[in-house]
């Protein structure tokens, strides 16, 4: 290990801490022949205890869904009998060991860390990933979605992967990025040639440090004539491929045809390399000139490796096209039975020299088996291809439909617009095809946040569609209803307008649906809003809407005030996702749970879901909800009275907007950082911030209408209550049409504080009597004050210490300490003695946002692996994490925490 003391010990340290029970993760990074997989063995050798699992991603593979992963794993799969039915049901079917349908990608993510976590002994496991930027999506996907939630398993994993080849991007990974030997370490390791000192010092100059040439260019530059290697003239991965290229040129031609087989292939199956390798005149008597140019070697299971990828690539590139066409067609022919059928259809493919059927055929094949195990990635590569091959418009058209929605599903937004945009450049009669292509690239824009181009294309493929297809034009109404709600009051009107009028057949699940939307969000004070549980039930009536309209449903139920239905839907789909195991989706119904949660005042359960969210989602990738989740715990930070927290929480929320579209968390950051300001006794500055939601793009946003009250608060504060008028005229407009009591409270609250005398008391005792501090205490507490403070400022003081103690009492609950301080403040100056900061909620009041979610679990009597899949953590974490718990809240055992859940407050 010349030269690389400070990663090696940075191995150390992750080797270190798996015998500790730790777990940690490592990217090395560099170019070609920089020594990342020699820091692999280093590892490997001086582990000791851990287990080994070691894989490498492999250039030929990298379309087939999992199969980097399955080589991965195989030494685990043992362990599978010991892990939660839809995980371990997950993973069977991505390895094609059983039948299913596609699971979550990020449910396999979580089976291997399970799997990883089953299979480290005492000591830990070290898995070790070579070659990363070659693996396939699905693989990459769940290992990286394993390495971003290790905790407390034992479990070190180490990726290597080169610069600029591939794409291995693994954020919130700590990497080290591997450049050229130190002088002194490159002259050390030159040693091991004795070289005369000219072309030692050309050898220095050339290699720049990079120990795979220092290894490997002596031998080319002594054997070559003078002025072979011009210095510069390559780049230097172009010199080593150049330095194997003189190796194998100088090999027999029939050896040159075995080797070129092998690097088709990659897989590296002799018997299939031998197969295909005779039906070009050539035999395994042409292997040893190869084997004892030290260019590839024999490995474990029959099988044939190259020494180095580079080696690989020289033999490939090196080959005249007619011969790698000739060797791709002769391994497809090689490649027999349906466990090889996709590798099959890939060469095929590779063989191809124009339109092929056949070929095209086989790899549609190959796609919708990658999409059953969830490999989208794949898939898209795949119905790509086999677009390209094909020979009739019509299922070149289909063929490329499939590819992009496929590349959507991968979460892949860049190609799976392009994908779309040049099938839609193409002349195509079918309707259905082209509302398809409309709607993939209509959500691409929108997940990148380009909102207006979204609704657009939404609008314009619903158009096209028409009545011949009123389902498919429904779902995309249904989708646009959502974008609009990111432009505007206006074009969030014209497109319920649009759906309204579209002929959808009353048998159509998506019917229920439209028609809740409909009078829902276009409901007037004279129309009663309907029931949500009343339409899923017709929904379900009629089958099954899909996914995402659910989802819509919750959104449009918050909007008008249907909080505990919303809630209730958006818990039933979480309980779901937990128990599939579908963590990628689980993010936007834990939004609505939080929405929910903050709304009703149930603000330690918020940070809850919201903690958990936001880790999913960064981990997921999913940068519109990372946004919406930072804001809504810049919120919590408000409410709190957390003034650093709550900015940096609310600028995470900012950062995702574009020109002329505000980030999805603009309207809770906006809310968050007005009452942050309002807590403060900053009145001024919290109007400011209120006035600014109260405007269009944002006006019709959830939290413009919920904020309302606030704004009213600070209006009045500093003496302007004009300034409050519309907002608070569009305020009661809502009320009028939701009907919820709490939402009448609100509005009474609003006149109570801008009413003259008379009217003011009638408006606050009528508020109170509407409120109830069970089910929504906060507002009942913030109205509470408001009156309290009313009656001491007309000297009512006796009258005012029960409203002002019972508003205390809530806030001291839920930690908002600056309101709990303007509440003990009037009630000092009612005469009443201080009595001091009351506390939290119990015990639990002293537990992280995931402590007290596993202790809440734990108390319900789940076992640490129910727990651990529920919410997409290892068991030896949520163990870690009771063992942390139990002296905060006072216990010993998991029969204590049972006993006592609700008095330590779970």
């Amino acid at each position: 290990m010349y030269g690389r003391e400070p990663e090696a010990d940075a191995i150390a340290a992750l080797l270190a801490g798996a015998r500790r029970g730790e777990s940690g993760a490592l990217v090395l990074r560099g170019e070609p022949g920089i020594g990342k997989t020699a820091l692999l063995d280093h590892a490997e050798a001086v582990a000791g205890g851990p287990r080994l699992i070691r894989g490498a991603g492999v250039e030929s593979e990298a379309e087939l869904a999992f199969s980097g992963l399955q080589s991965m794993l195989r030494p685990a799969l043992g362990r599978l009998p010991a892990l939660p039915v839809p995980q371990r049901a997950a993973l069977e079917s991505a390895f094609g060991l059983a039948s299913g349908s596609g699971a979550d990608p990020m449910l396999v993510g979580l089976a291997t860390l399970s799997l990883l976590t089953e299979h480290a002994d005492p000591d830990g496991v070290l898995c070790l990933i070579d070659d990363a930027h070659w693996l396939d999506r699905a693989s990459r996907d769940a290992l990286l979605f394993a390495a971003r939630r290790l905790r407390a398993e034992g479990v070190v994993m180490i990726f290597a992967a080169r610069d600029g080849e591939g794409s291995f991007a693994a954020p919130g990974l700590p990497e080290l990025r591997l450049s050229g030997l130190r002088p002194e370490a490159a002259a050390a390791l030159l040693d091991r040639h004795p070289l005369p000192p000219a072309l030692r010092f050309r050898l220095l100059a050339e290699a720049r440090g990079n120990p795979l040439a220092l290894l490997e260019l002596p031998v080319a530059l002594g054997a070559e004539p003078a002025g072979t290697f011009a210095p510069g003239a390559l780049p230097l991965t172009g010199r080593l491929r150049l330095a194997f290229h003189g190796r194998v040129s100088r090999l027999p031609a029939a050896s040159q045809t075995l080797l070129l087989a092998a690097a088709a292939d990659e897989a590296g199956e002799l018997p299939v390399i031998l197969r295909a390798a005779e039906a070009l005149g050539v035999s395994v008597e042409d292997l040893p000139p190869a084997e004892e140019a030290g260019l590839v070697a024999r490995g474990a299971g029959d099988s044939l490796r190259f020494r180095h990828p580079l080696i690989r690539a020289a033999v490939y590139q090196r080959a005249p096209l007619g011969h790698r066409l000739a060797v791709h067609r002769a391994l497809a022919a090689a490649l027999d039975g349906p466990e090889r059928a996709d590798r099959r259809a890939w060469h095929l493919a590779a063989g191809a020299t124009g339109p092929d059927e056949e070929a095209a055929a086989a790899l549609e094949h190959a796609a919708a088996r990658a999409r059953e195990r969830s490999g989208h990635e794949a898939a898209a590569a795949a119905y790509e291809r086999a677009a390209g091959l094909s020979a009739e418009p019509g299922a070149r058209a289909r063929r490329e439909a499939k590819a992009a929605e496929a590349a959507l599903d991968a979460g892949d937004l860049d190609r799976a617009g392009d994908l779309a945009r040049r099938a839609s450049a193409r002349p195509c009669g079918d309707l259905a095809v082209r509302a398809r292509l409309a709607h993939v690239q209509a959500l691409a824009d929108f997940w990148k946040g380009s909102y207006p181009a979204a609704h657009r294309r939404l609008l314009d493929g619903a158009a096209l569609i028409g009545e011949a297809g009123p389902a498919q034009a429904a779902r995309m109404l249904i989708q646009a209803v959502h974008t609009a709600w990111y432009l505007d009051e206006r074009q969030l009107a014209a497109t319920l307008e649009r759906l309204s009028a579209l002929p959808l057949p009353d048998s159509d699940p998506l019917a229920p649906v439209a028609r809740f939307l409909v009078r829902l969000l276009a409901a007037g004070g004279s129309e009663s809003p309907p029931p949500l549980a009343e339409t899923l039930e017709a929904v379900r009536r009629r089958g099954e809407a899909p996914y995402e309209a659910l989802m819509i449903l919750c959104g449009a139920a918050l909007a008008r005030g249907q909080d505990a239905d919303a809630y209730q839907l958006a818990s039933a789909l979480a309980a779901g996702h937990r128990e599939r195991g579908g963590a990628g989706r689980l993010p936007t119904v834990l939004f609505f749970m939080a929405e929910g949660e903050v709304f009703t005042g149930h603000h330690r359960d918020a940070l809850t879901t919201a903690t958990e969210a936001l880790g999913l989602a960064r981990d997921t990738g999913q940068r519109q909800w990372v946004s919406q989740f930072s804001s809504v715990l810049a919120y919590l930070d408000a409410a709190r009275g957390e003034e650093e927290s709550c900015r940096a929480h609310a600028e995470a929320g900012l950062e995702a907007a574009s020109a002329g579209v505000v980030s999805p968390g603009a309207p809770w950051a906006y809310w968050s950082l007005g009452l942050l300001e309002l807590g403060l006794g900053r009145a001024e500055a919290a109007l400011t911030r209120f006035e600014r939601l109260a405007r269009e793009p944002m006006r019709h946003h959830i939290c413009a209408t919920r904020s309302t009250p606030d704004l009213v608060e600070a209006a009045v504060r500093v003496g302007a209550p004009e300034r409050a008028a519309e907002p608070l005229a569009r305020f009661e407009r809502w009320a009028e049409s939701v009907r919820q009591p709490w939402a009448d409270a609100l509005v009474l609250r609003c006149r109570g504080l801008m009413g003259a005398h008379d009217e003011a008391e009638r408006a606050f005792e009528a508020a109170l009597k509407l409120h109830d501090p069970d089910t929504r205490p906060l507002e009942y507490a913030r109205t509470a004050l408001l009156y309290g403070e009313w009656l001491r400022r007309a000297r009512r003081k006796a009258e005012a210490r029960g409203l002002l103690n019972g508003a205390l009492e809530v806030f001291d609950r839920l930690g908002m300490a600056p309101w709990a301080e303007r509440a003990r403040g009037e009630l000092t100056a009612t005469g009443a003695p201080d009595g001091g900061s009351r506390g939290g909620e119990g015990a639990a009041a002293s537990l992280t946002p995931q402590e007290l979610q596993i202790a809440r679990l734990a108390a319900q009597g789940l076992s640490n692996r129910d727990i651990a899949a529920q919410l997409f953590l290892s068991h030896r974490t949520v163990g870690y994490h009771l063992y942390k718990a139990y002296p905060k809240l006072g216990v010993a055992s998991r029969g204590e925490l049972k006993e006592l859940a609700d008095t330590l407050g779970l």
